[in-house]
């Protein structure tokens, strides 16, 4: 299966997610939905905020170029919101999986499904 078909089935398929991306640590972009404009360097602050999240707490999350306000983390999971939407990225242990929702979506039910594939792929060596 490629890292695609991850996206698109996985997370956008499920109808949890409105965008999503699979990044290595390194902050490579592996897939992401159309219009999911993540870059590397936004991926990489979502990586060390897993370690260290005093750089996302004073700064906020950037994803696609906008701001998204720090809510919590933990060295596997980090969980960001603008206005009614939210983001989630959860670490494997080469790679990151990330996901946002909008206001019809309830955020638990993304951070589950985002969660659940950083899981699966950690669970398989990814």
């Amino acid at each position: 299966m490629s890292w695609q078909s991850y996206v698109d089935d996985h997370l956008i398929g499920t109808g949890h997610v409105v965008q999503g991306a699979i990044c290595g640590v390194d902050g490579a972009i592996w897939a992401a939905s159309a219009g999911f404009n993540v870059s590397p360097e936004e991926v990489q602050k979502i990586v060390a905020g897993f370690e260290d999240p005093s750089g996302l707490q004073a700064g906020g999350i950037y994803l696609c170029g906008e701001k998204h306000m720090f809510i919590r983390s933990d060295d596997r999971f980090v969980a960001g919101k603008k206005d009614s939407n939210g983001i989630f990225a959860w670490k494997a242990n080469t790679c990151v999986v990330i996901g946002t929702h909008g206001e019809n979506i309830q955020g638990n039910n993304c951070n589950t499904c985002v969660g659940n594939l950083a899981d699966y792929l950690m669970n398989s060596g990814m």
